[in-house]
């Protein structure tokens, strides 16, 4: 059996195992040692800090742990430029995500290269340091066109990019000081080293990784047997457990479901481990970038299925990328890739032979079932039954746990709008109409409310204007969460404030934004308060509309005008809405 060996050079680990060479040749482990780390911990707290976001937080987990290897730290613009145009860091090695720390202008401009910045999680714990080396501004649209292929606010890659990112990015190594806390599956989660020490000491060197977003079923489990029978290979199932696609099942349910899968396979032949890694939902670079980590793991072999890593269709109704699209791209890097790519078709139920086929052998005369996982939900919804073909009857009363049958799905309404546009009396309007057909509970966050009580004490600079609808935000996925409905009627006049929201929401239930496009001649005209007057005088600052910009919503789930009808009206086509949807019960 062989051993493990790892040789530390500062923060390189040359790896001696048996199994494939990380990425780039060196296992990158970003951990200072205990003392060192103490000393940094204590300095930090005097340095100006970053609380990190959820991407931001997987994406320093992953560089810590030597995941991201042979990267050090955040991109800098040189490696950020060439990851962008060539998929390749400055110095030619193969990278094809730019991975990069975006903050505010205010914050960068209190920066200079060599300045230190403390990155601490969302209770203000500091996990590590940055040392600057740059501070500059991308061309998100550019970035977008390029890792994404679209600039379709569609695809969450790209609305994340475009309406969340902040606009100057740090680059630098990073030094770690702690990994981030996680109390949940603590057994599963491995680090580069750990696993690779585990498959040394279990004899395991051909290796087929899986990456998955979704919870498995048989056609899962019947495409990574046969593909590691096919290599020769024992099977590593490694489903992204950081952020993954809005909408997609929570990963407490999943791991779940992979636990019980995995009797399924033949024993000492399988091994679960979670990937903290935030998806963008990229396709084929995407693609190329999880099998590179899967490789820094210790995997010799990745499967490559259809549509790899894809988020479906663009607001055009095509896809976005094509269903072999990821398999080509790194068929062309395969050369220097260093982990063997595994293509595989897709997995299908054969009714007349009553197995499942790749579906490359499917005769003409063959009858072809399948369950879409929009039909999957509506079995689960109405209880109605789950074929054997398709599932496990372990996952699927997991499943049936988590969304029991009838269950009432939460949502919110965000309407947003210049002061004056009708958002709360058309609000007001569509509770009532929802009251009138419905005994659930229906919760108002109006603007003004909101200020008096939520928000008392922030004014109405960009940075305090964003913390009121992120506050919002939060409290509507927290009514969401319990099935609730949140009807929220703030300005909210900032893109990137509004998709912070939707993304709180929809982590928990669906998120219908109402635009109410009332002229600003109109809105001015019902000023009851003054405000419009008061901010053409120059009395009032930071105006929406006047001294301050509304970014117009690009495609919301509605657009109505305030002027156009009667509130009543207008509350019918929002509640004939949410009918077409299936989010009320008429």
């Amino acid at each position: 059996m062989s051993q493990t060996a790892l040789a530390q050079t500062d923060t390189a680990f040359t790896v001696d195992d048996g199994l494939v060479p990380p990425h780039g040749g060196e296992l990158k482990e970003l951990y200072l040692s205990a003392a060192e780390a103490e000393q940094l911990k204590q300095r930090s707290a005097g340095l100006p800090g970053v609380d990190l976001d959820t991407r931001q937080l997987c994406d320093l987990e992953l560089l810590l742990s030597g995941a991201f290897s042979p990267l050090e730290g955040f991109l800098t613009q040189r490696d950020y430029d060439r990851v962008v145009e060539e998929l390749r860091l400055a110095e030619g090695t193969l990278w094809p995500m730019p991975i990069t720390l975006d903050v505010s202008e205010d914050f960068a401009a209190k920066l200079a290269p060599g300045s230190e910045v403390a990155l601490r999680d969302s209770q203000g714990v500091p996990l590590a340091v940055l040392e600057v080396q740059d501070v500059y501004r991308p061309d998100r649209e550019h970035e977008a066109l390029k890792v994404f292929g679209t600039t379709d606010r569609t695809h969450p890659g790209v609305a994340e990019l475009l309406e969340r990112y902040r606009p100057v990015n740090l680059g630098g190594r990073v030094r770690g000081i702690q990994s981030p806390a996680h109390f949940d599956f603590a057994a599963l989660r491995d680090t580069p080293r750990s696993l690779r020490e585990w498959f040394a000491a279990n004899g395991w060197q051909r290796i087929v990784a899986f990456q998955t977003r979704n919870p498995m079923h048989r056609a899962h489990r019947e495409l990574t047997l046969r593909a590691a029978q096919q290599v020769g290979a024992k099977l590593l199932v490694q489903p992204s457990v950081g952020r993954t696609k809005p909408g997609d099942v929570d990963h407490y349910t999943r791991v779940r479901c992979y636990q019980a899968l995995l009797p399924q396979y033949p024993a000492h032949s399988a091994k679960l481990s979670l990937l903290p890694l935030a998806m963008r939902m990229g396709g084929p670079r995407e693609a190329l970038w999880h099998a590179i980590i899967r490789k820094n793991y210790g995997a010799s072999h990745f499967i490559v299925g259809r549509d790899h890593a894809g988020p479906g269709n663009g607001a055009d109704g095509k896809p976005f990328y094509g269903p072999f699209d990821a398999q080509h791209l790194l068929e062309r890097y395969q050369h220097e890739l260093g982990i063997q790519v595994v293509p595989f078709p897709a997995m299908v139920y054969v009714a007349n032979r009553d197995t499942y086929l790749p579906s490359t052998e499917v005769q003409p005369d063959d009858e072809v079932r399948d369950i879409s996982g929009t039909q999957l939900r509506r079995h689960l919804h109405e209880g109605s039954e789950i074929p054997a073909w398709f599932s496990f009857p372990e996952v699927v009363k997991i499943l049936r746990e988590r969304h029991p049958a009838q269950a009432t799905r939460g949502f919110a309404l965000f309407f947003t709008g210049l002061s004056g546009a009708g958002k709360s009396t058309i609000a007001q309007a569509v509770v009532a109409q929802l009251l009138e057909r419905t005994s659930r509970s229906i919760t108002v966050l109006d603007g003004d409310e909101v200020r008096k009580h939520l928000s008392r004490g922030l004014g109405f600079s960009r940075d305090d204007r964003h913390a009121n609808v992120t506050r919002i935000g939060y409290v509507a996925s927290e009514i969401v969460r319990h099935g609730g409905i949140a009807v929220c009627a703030p300005i909210a006049p900032y893109a990137a404030s509004r998709a912070e929201a939707r993304g709180l929401v929809e982590a928990h239930g669906d998120f219908i934004e109402v635009h109410v496009a009332t002229e600003l001649e109109v809105c001015e005209a019902r000023d009851r308060k003054g405000l419009y007057a008061q901010a053409r005088a120059g009395t009032i600052a930071q105006f929406t509309g006047i001294s301050d910009p509304y970014e117009v919503p690009e495609q919301p789930e509605l657009r109505v005008d305030g002027n156009a009808g009667e509130p009543a009206v207008l509350a019918g086509h929002i509640v004939e809405l949410l009918q077409q949807r299936g989010l009320l019960r008429v």
